[in-house]
């Protein structure tokens, strides 16, 4: 269902959900790479977001903003929400080649690395996803550049049999291989997020907003019904709290005021609208919950620089296959367009 549609949805909408479907999350294909001896491979910034998980055996991942390589074992996956490279590596000593031409030339079963008459010393999958305009200040900008998920954490409780499942689809190209191992990366993403949401509860950003019982509760009212005439004294109702209450903690979370995030939610599901159908800009601003026209361009110009109008031929401009691009340059609050980027491809360099 598309995120316009909440305004239709019960209470019960999750923000989370709208923001993922609004970013247009997209997994791609999944490979694997199996290393033998000591061993060490640097990955070209990814344009959207990867993740990492290790079968068997152990290595480590270094990326700019760690003060020290980190160890991944059995069942550990890692999740880098920047463009930046990385390295994965068995050993400290080990010369650091390029990724790409080991991916270039795997087979049936995936890329090799390292001696092959040497043990195997870790085994990983990897995946990438895709995401468009919107996704870097709706969701990746509110992460850390990696998230670790380890295989002992609450939200790694199902990882195993995930990249299980992965390992046999990727191996076996059966019917629907895709799909599946897409949808199965799409989970191991959300336990990523929850798992950060749960060990950070504290960090600046919408998503903290989440962990907040009164804040959660305004954002579900905002998501469930965004058109509607909202005022902070009917949000504040809705978390059983006071409007200063609500004002307090909902800036202490998320950095702005209720009603500063609704029209900015309302903007952005206009953009996306905007992106994505050939409704008129009258008929987009009475369904995301402005009186007029006029009123909804003169909110739109004002946050994002541009009038709708240009903003949809830019925005179809760099997204000639539908959105499946990702801003690449670091943004700023609500960048109206950036260059678009090719799509990132799993563990697979590009």
């Amino acid at each position: 269902m598309s995120p316009i549609e909440s305004i239709e949805r019960p209470a019960s909408v999750d923000p989370l959900e709208d923001v993922l479907t609004l970013a247009d999350v997209r997994a791609e294909r999944a490979a694997t790479l199996t290393g033998h001896g000591d061993w060490a491979l640097r990955f070209p910034p990814p344009t959207g977001a990867k993740f990492t998980s290790v079968l068997a055996g152990s290595c480590t991942v270094d990326t700019p903003g760690l003060a020290q390589p980190l160890t991944l074992r059995v069942g550990d996956s890692f999740l880098l929400t920047r463009p930046q490279e990385f390295v994965l590596a068995t050993s400290p000593h080990a010369d650091v080649q390029p990724a790409s031409p080991v991916f270039s030339t795997g087979g049936s079963e995936g890329a090799q690395v390292g001696p092959a008459d040497q043990p195997v010393t870790a085994r990983l999958v990897g995946g990438s996803f895709t995401f468009g305009h919107r996704a870097r200040e709706l969701l990746l900008d509110t992460l850390p550049a990696l998230i670790h998920l380890p295989s002992h954490a609450d939200a790694a409780s199902m990882v195993p049999h995930l990249l299980s499942r992965i390992d046999r689809e990727t191996q076996h190209r059966s019917l629907g291989a895709q799909v599946v191992t897409e949808h199965l990366a799409l989970v191991l993403l959300i336990d990523a997020v929850r798992h950060h949401l749960a060990d950070h509860p504290n960090r600046a950003g919408w998503l903290r907003g989440l962990s907040d019982p009164v804040v959660s509760a305004a954002l579900h009212a905002v998501h469930a019904d965004p058109s509607r005439r909202w005022t902070v004294r009917l949000l504040a109702d809705t978390a059983n709290v006071s409007r200063s209450t609500l004002a307090a903690r909902f800036k202490a979370a998320i950095g702005q005021g209720p009603l500063e995030y609704l029209t900015r939610w309302r903007l952005e599901l206009g953009a996306h609208q905007l992106a994505a159908t050939e409704q008129t800009v009258a008929a987009i601003a009475g369904t995301v919950g402005y009186s007029s026209e006029s009123s909804f361009a003169l909110a739109f110009k004002r946050e994002l620089g541009i009038p709708p109008g240009i903003y949809r031929k830019r925005a179809r401009a760099d997204t000639p296959r539908g959105g499946d691009h990702i801003e690449s340059a670091a943004p700023r609050s609500l960048r109206p367009h950036a260059d678009a980027t090719a799509s990132a491809h799993a563990l697979i360099p590009q």
